[in-house]
């Protein structure tokens, strides 16, 4: 055929070419046949054709080739099994004729000039055309709607089935026509297009879909796997076997195949793993405090041995086939097994880390396995740090609150010195956590009393104060020896060879301490060692005066202290125990020469702390024997004289009743106050004899020469006892109670059970002993009445003045100045306002008229 012929048949094609599809935008032009082509050799002979004739016949081939590949406009069939694979034949699964081979090898063949001509460009490439095609255009209006329908009426336990059948089904049906009739012409040279057509493909069909489902569907599929594998096996059970049943198997290699298997779903995979890693650490060893149970070990081998082989044969599956055995080697190395050994650790000490508070407070029942599973995770500084500001910061919300009794603090900060010293021995920790307590601790009132009392304590008393510390008494028994505080250039002993830097992470007031000693870490909660001793000696002086003992304990302590602060300033303490052992021995001597059942202590005033010295009259055959005793001591002291504080002696008394007897062992002025209702001598009695005895407040308070604050002290015992009880006629007036309501009276008279209650109540209020030391309270009110006259005559001659003023003032016209402050002095004045002698106008303070 000439060429003119030719470009007459591709203007005119001959009736058998007619129905041929053509492309709407292109002519047809050229023939049904591919001149040139030789099937032996793949080849064209280009020598007749020019660029008009080769055009005509690329847009046969493409016409042609497009046509074959086309895909059906309807839906995918509904399964692609053996049992329907006569209905994708013919449809979707096309066979392909001889010239339809001819014109995809025109397309795609590597020495083609239609495609040489062309270059790479994409709107030329049967594979960009195709993925248009099935991706672009079946799979979005089509198989895109069926899968959104799927995820958004589904749970995620049947979402993911479908998913995947509808995915496998697409790629299934697309991907037939390519791989067998267009890459299987030339394998070699197609391979590529055909893993880049694959590829996009793949990443349209997900990313088309939405995200988020799609990720919340993996994840929670590989959460109940995981779950279900580590929950359920046993730690025991043997490595050498697959950990994945066959069908979990089957699912992941299927993910991996429709595209869901690649860095996603890996992704997904360490966040899973991630959580049930912290879920297991917290399910599993939550307050499992116990030393037994070497929760850090087993938590390593669960890691090793459970947590990283799930993950080893989970990658293993994504990269083998379905029926093969997961491969061995994967890049999961040992080095990524012990990170995942130290995560976990890590995991577990800050689960610890926020138990820390329980642990320490239940440290007596064993907790200290806490302890030593913490000691491996504070290991580095972040972690030292986020435990120290962590405890800090339950600290200051749980424990240090206003509603906290200092008791509670102080056995919590004990209970942390301990714990503290073996989580680091060298007490960096320590010292950074415990700094707020000691503050709080300082800001205390009454922290440096229940310290002392507790040191002195009984640590086998079988019911203490609540104001005692028994632990500390029992650490004060089992001390031997108290080292003396360190000073602070210690560091300087150059022969101590021993001596270690500090640590690295030391707080500007961090001291080392060589060992554990609580009793230390207590006294050092004082910044002066004088309050310290201040309130030992009151405390010392309260035992000593209301006991009657060896005083084993207190000399023991006294000692113990003086290592620790130097005999100097325990010098008053030694003098007074020495004056009580002085006072047995004269008390002895005195009690030979003179008969009397009077038992003294003799004081050396100046040494001891301030005691109570209110006056008052006491029973004459009292003031006989202190007479007699005077003068025994003057005998064997000359030139000293004895001052009798009558408000700290205690008295024996025996009283008779009509049905009754009565001993107790009371305070002197509550002697005096029922000695005041005694019965008047028989030959002096009135008609009224057997009338009971009756007192006012203001008769015994002129007889005994008594504070009214005493007398009503007195009066309140004696009610508690049932010795007394108020006139039911006269107000502030008392009888004495000669016989006790019967059991019949108590269930008929309301009167009598009244007369019970308030002697319940009388008796709770007077149980506590009366202390023979002052307290600050006293001493300030006391020496406040000496400036009270000055505050009196300010006003007075000056009218109402504000607070500072008088404070100022009373600093210029005391002589040695006023040793107050502010606020001590408006608590005074408050006193005063309270009893109605001063009123307070406009913040101004004036006599009230």
């Amino acid at each position: 055929m000439t060429a003119q012929d030719r470009i007459f048949a591709a203007v005119f094609p001959p009736p058998s070419e007619a129905s041929l599809p053509t492309p709407k935008a292109t002519p047809l032009l050229g023939s049904g046949g591919f001149e040139g082509w030789s099937e032996a050799g793949n080849s064209i002979d280009w020598d007749t054709q020019d660029s008009a004739v080769e055009q005509i016949q690329w847009e046969r081939a493409w016409h042609t080739a497009t046509t074959f590949l086309s895909l059906p406009k309807e839906e995918l069939p509904p399964t692609h099994g053996k049992e329907d694979i006569d209905q994708l034949h013919g449809k979707w699964w096309k066979d392909c004729t001889p010239d339809i081979s001819m014109a995809i090898r025109y397309l795609v063949a590597p020495d083609s000039r239609g495609a040489s001509m062309r270059g790479d460009q994409q709107q030329h490439s049967l594979f960009h055309w195709y993925f248009e095609e099935a991706g672009l255009r079946h799979f979005v209006q089509y198989v895109r709607p069926l899968i959104m329908k799927t995820l958004e009426t589904s749970n995620s336990v049947r979402a993911l089935p479908n998913l995947i059948m509808y995915l496998e089904r697409a790629f299934s049906i697309y991907l037939h026509n390519v791989q067998d009739h267009v890459s299987a012409l030339y394998p070699n040279h197609l391979q590529e297009q055909g893993k880049l057509l694959l590829s996009n493909m793949s990443g349209l069909f997900i990313y088309s879909l939405p995200q988020q489902r799609i990720n919340d569907i993996l994840r929670q599929y590989l959460k109940q796997v995981a779950e279900a594998v580590l929950e359920v096996q046993s730690m025991t059970s043997n490595t050498d076997q697959r950990i994945l049943d066959r069908g979990t198997h089957i699912v992941l290699w299927r993910l991996e195949r429709v595209g869901l298997g690649d860095s996603r779903l890996r992704k997904i995979l360490a966040e899973v793993m991630s959580g049930i890693l912290s879920t297991y650490v917290r399910r599993t060893f939550s307050r499992k405090w116990q030393s037994r149970y070497k929760v850090a070990d087993k938590l390593r081998y669960w890691v090793g041995n459970r947590f990283a082989r799930l993950i080893v044969e989970v990658l293993s599956i994504l990269s083998a086939g379905p029926n093969s055995e997961p491969k061995i080697e994967t890049e999961i190395t040992l080095s990524d097994v012990e990170k995942w050994q130290e995560i976990a650790t890590n995991r577990l000490g800050a689960l610890r880390t926020q138990e820390l508070f329980d642990v320490i407070v239940a440290w007596k029942s064993d907790s200290k396995g806490a302890i030593d599973d913490l000691k491996r995770y504070v290991i580095t500084t972040a972690a030292r740090t986020h435990l120290t500001n962590s405890f800090s910061e339950v600290l200051s919300r749980r424990l240090l609150l206003p509603s906290t009794a200092t008791t509670a603090i102080l056995q919590m900060y004990i209970s942390i010195i301990r714990a503290f010293a073996i989580l680091d021995p060298k007490g960096v920790l320590l010292d950074r956590v415990a700094r707020p307590v000691r503050r709080y601790l300082r800001d205390r009132d009454d922290t440096i009393a229940i310290v002392v009392s507790s040191l002195l304590a009984n640590s086998k008393d079988p019911s203490p104060s609540t104001e005692i510390l028994l632990e500390v008494a029992l650490e004060m028994e089992n001390s031997t020896n108290i080292a003396a505080q360190e000073d602070d250039d210690g560091d300087l002993d150059f022969d101590d060879m021993d001596w270690m830097p500090d640590p690295v992470d030391a707080g500007p007031e961090y001291k080392k301490s060589k060992r554990l000693d609580v009793i230390g870490f207590l006294i050092s909660l004082f910044e002066s060692k004088d309050m310290f001793v201040q309130e030992f000696q009151k405390v010392l002086g309260e035992r000593l005066l209301r006991n009657e003992q060896s005083f084993e304990k207190e000399i023991r302590v006294l000692d113990l202290l003086k290592v620790r602060f130097g005999e100097a300033p325990l010098q008053a303490c030694e003098v007074m125990l020495r004056d009580i052992f002085d006072s047995r021995r004269i008390d002895t001597v005195i009690a030979g020469e003179v008969s009397t059942e009077l038992h003294t202590r003799i004081l050396s005033h100046l040494f001891w702390p301030s005691l109570h010295d209110e006056t008052f009259s006491i029973p004459p055959e009292i003031f006989a024997m202190q007479s007699r005793y005077e003068k025994g001591f003057e005998n064997l002291k000359q030139f000293r004289k004895l001052t009798w504080l009558n408000a700290l002696g205690q008295v024996t008394v025996y009283l008779e009743f009509e049905d009754r007897s009565f001993t107790e062992v009371v305070q002197t002025w509550q002697a005096s106050v029922i000695y005041a209702f005694q019965k008047q001598d028989p030959n002096t009695m009135t008609d009224d004899a057997h009338a009971p005895v009756t007192k006012t407040v203001t008769q015994l308070m002129s007889e005994l020469s008594m504070s009214e604050s005493f007398v009503r002290n007195g009066l309140t015992f004696w009610i508690g006892k049932l010795v007394l009880r108020p006139s039911p006629s006269t107000t502030d007036t008392y009888e004495v109670l000669e016989t006790l309501p019967s059991s019949a009276q108590r269930t008929a008279s309301g009167s009598a059970t009244t007369l019970l209650t308030a002697a319940a109540a009388a008796d709770a209020a007077t149980s506590a002993p009366a202390p023979a030391v002052r307290s600050e309270e006293e001493i300030m009110r006391e020496k406040m009445e000496v400036f009270w006259q000055f505050v009196v005559g300010m006003l007075t001659n000056q009218g109402a003045m504000p607070l500072t003023r008088i404070v100022m003032m009373l600093k210029v016209v005391v002589p040695g100045g006023f040793p107050f402050g502010n606020e001590e002095l408006k608590s005074f004045l408050e006193g005063k306002v309270r009893e109605g002698r001063l009123e307070v106008v406009g913040g101004s303070y004036k006599i009230k008229s």
